[in-house]
């Protein structure tokens, strides 16, 4: 049996994790010798850009296992396809039928044409982001750690930022940089670009004018600003007074800094400049929803994405206004488009809500923090509560698994989406009494 290009490339994934754990494990990577149980943990949180962490990534890790960490976070981020594709042009190779409909899958397209314009626009992206990241984030890493440890720093941060990753390099994430001007703005652009998705980003740059977007773009656009904004000001509204968050800084400008930081970074970044073990339940709870949102298509963010999220609630509004079909900014979705959202939806919830049944079971911990942490595996976000820590290798391999369904889990739920068939029986309507 023919395996379908979802599932095989599920299974290049998993080899890419493998080898990571292996390459992690070798003396020359740790500073301390770690188990196969944290290597492979990191190696997953790595190539599925979450930032869950088991060992402190700065002082556990050599300067060889950060390089690792960061190739990883590189390949995961991006896509082992694109990479490939990236590289056969480089070399004057043909780009296969097979190859291309890979591609297609790992960029979670659903046409095989102009991907190579899109692989292109990729790599400029990511090459003037990234650039310009390390630009900006040295003028404070050097002159705090010199030349050589300071463009590292620089380096690392952007890729891991820019790749909504969240590993740092400092135990508490970036709390130092809480009220740095340059790190709390650039840190959050590299992640915002990155979680947008490539295809926003390339066409609000080739076409810059708002009628020339896709419906897409303008989704994505509307979505994530709406988001940002909501998730800044509840975030401050709740944290405000808070002694463990926003409470504790000194300054009014450090909280409004931490608030815009904790608000942009909840969807996907993993990043925090406050403890966020210390925030409310409330608080808990709205970044979970966030978390589960996620990012956009085609990026490196996690979660059912912003597009899925908002055609959800058109869709909610429709049915209430007794509409038959969705409509915005002029254009309409159809039906296809719905049933693929509610499943996408009812997938991602079971999984989330079926990976703390486990997680439960095999740790009897505080509620919110372990549902808090399986949320963010899932939205391969890397914001924890400090649970993950604390797990058992059952506990774990759940959370493993959780981070890995967030990366790919949606490729093959594309696939079987895309697989149609003709039924050989027809039968009669009937009514179901729902609600």
């Amino acid at each position: 049996m023919q395996l379908p290009p979802p599932a095989i490339l599920a299974g290049l994934y998993a080899v890419l994790i493998v080898l990571g754990g292996a390459l992690l494990m070798v003396p020359a990577a740790t500073a301390m010798p770690i188990t196969w149980s944290d290597a492979i943990f990191t190696a997953a949180s790595a190539v599925t850009v979450t930032g869950l962490v088991v060992s402190d990534t700065g002082s556990q890790f050599t300067l060889f296992g950060q390089g690792v960490i960061l190739v990883l976070i590189q390949l995961g981020g991006l896509g082992l396809m694109t990479f490939a594709v990236l590289l056969l042009s480089m070399l004057g190779l043909p780009v296969t039928i097979s190859q291309r409909i890979f591609l297609r899958e790992d960029l979670n397209q659903t046409s095989i044409s102009d991907l190579l314009v899109l692989v292109r626009g990729i790599l400029k992206t990511v090459l003037a982001c990234e650039l310009l990241g390390v630009a900006l984030l040295s003028g404070v890493f050097v002159p705090e750690f010199g030349w050589g440890e300071g463009l590292w720093q620089a380096l690392f941060h952007t890729v891991s930022a820019f790749n909504n990753a969240g590993f740092a390099l400092f135990p508490d994430s970036l709390s130092r940089y809480v009220g740095n001007p340059v790190v709390n703005l650039t840190i959050p652009a590299l992640f915002i670009f990155g979680g947008l998705g490539f295809i926003v980003v390339t066409e609000a740059y080739g076409k810059r004018r708002w009628r020339a977007f896709s419906l897409h773009t303008k989704l994505m656009v509307v979505g994530t600003l709406a988001l940002i904004v909501w998730s800044v000001l509840t975030f401050a509204a709740l944290e405000w007074t808070n002694p463990a968050t926003l409470g504790g800084l000194a300054s009014t400008g450090d909280r409004l800094w931490a608030s815009w930081f904790q608000g942009v970074t909840t969807r996907t970044a993993g990043f925090n400049t406050v403890d966020i073990g210390g925030i409310h339940d409330s608080t808990s709870l709205m970044f979970m929803s966030l978390m589960v949102i996620g990012g956009g298509s085609t990026s490196t963010a996690g979660g059912i994405k912003v597009t899925t999220f908002i055609v959800l609630l058109l869709a909610t509004v429709a049915f209430f206004r007794r509409s038959q079909q969705l409509h915005v900014f002029g254009r309409s979705i159809g039906a296809e488009e719905i049933m693929k959202v509610l499943a996408l939806t009812m997938v991602s919830l079971m999984t989330v809500l079926v990976a703390i049944f486990l997680v439960t079971l095999s740790h009897d911990g505080n509620f919110i923090d372990l549902a808090f942490e399986v949320t963010s595996a899932f939205g391969t976000v890397g914001l924890s509560r400090g649970a993950t820590g604390e797990l058992d290798g059952f506990g774990r391999a759940v959370i493993i698994a959780v981070m890995f369904v967030g990366r790919v889990g949606p490729l093959t739920l594309g696939f079987f989406l895309a697989t149609r068939s003709k039924p050989r029986v027809g039968y009669p309507a009937s009514k179901v009494y729902l609600g």
